[in-house]
């Protein structure tokens, strides 16, 4: 009993050099960052739960400032609202500004408009993305860190064992379980970063997706006044009655 309490993390620390003590530090800052991220990305993909229903607050708008006041309100800061926003503001720039006789007043009208909300969608994803880059190198390095510290830990407890001359199963299965020890820190470090880094590349997949399908509707409003309607209903509406974002047809 005794010599099994003369064994553990304690006891590892205390024999253990400089190099084992760097190691063990990097392994509790990687996983201290890691599920940092986790708990802030988490967080987020929770309050994105709310972004399609703030979408179609927006549509059923009776105009486009009430419209945007909603995804102000029940999506904030959110890669909808800042393409919603975006879109708007360069509907009115054109609208205000092709009268001129300047470059900005000869472009074309939609491809502005296409441009203004690529370049918030491209902002979006990379705001998407911060982070999981960090999971990733943590997730595929963590185990390689553990091991090297096993290793040097193994390499140290066999010179000590030789210099003293007792290799009995008693004096090298203590030191060498203790190193082994670092190899599973590096699991510990690296399966919640792996399995995080996943579940948040698809839920950013999807939300791109779903950004992506409010891009179309937008960028067909802001040009003709109406979204794309499904083709059912295109066959049961008369063709003199588009969708609309009611009363915003003057933004168009």
């Amino acid at each position: 009993m005794e010599t099994t309490q003369a064994f553990g993390l304690a006891h590892l620390w205390g024999q253990a050099d400089m190099v084992i003590r760097i190691v063990a530090l990097m392994l509790l800052v990687m996983s201290i960052t890691s599920w940092y991220l986790i708990l802030v990305r988490g967080l987020r993909q929770l309050r994105a739960r709310s972004f399609d229903d703030a979408v179609e607050s927006f549509w059923a708008a009776p105009d486009l400032t009430e419209g945007l006041k909603r995804l102000s309100k029940r999506a904030p800061d959110s890669p909808f609202e800042s393409l919603a926003q975006q879109g708007a503001a360069a509907t009115d720039h054109v609208r205000r500004h092709t009268h001129r006789e300047t470059l900005g007043g000869k472009l074309n009208a939609e491809e502005f408009i296409t441009r203004a909300m690529r370049k918030s969608i491209s902002l979006s994803t990379a705001s998407l993305e911060s982070g999981l880059t960090m999971l990733a190198s943590i997730g595929s390095t963590a185990p390689f860190v553990g091991l090297f510290g096993t290793v040097w830990g193994i390499y140290h407890a066999l010179v000590n064992i030789s210099a003293s001359g007792m290799a009995t199963l008693d004096k090298v299965a203590g030191p060498v379980g203790e190193a082994l020890i670092m190899t599973a820190f590096g699991l510990f470090v690296a399966i919640p970063a792996v399995l995080a880094y996943n579940a948040f590349t698809r839920a950013n997949r999807v939300e791109l997706s779903e950004l992506d399908a409010f891009a179309h509707d937008l960028h067909s409003w802001f040009c003709t006044g109406a979204r794309i309607s499904p083709l059912n209903e295109r066959e049961e509406a008369p063709p003199s009655a588009p969708v609309r974002l009611a009363g915003a047809g003057g933004a168009a």
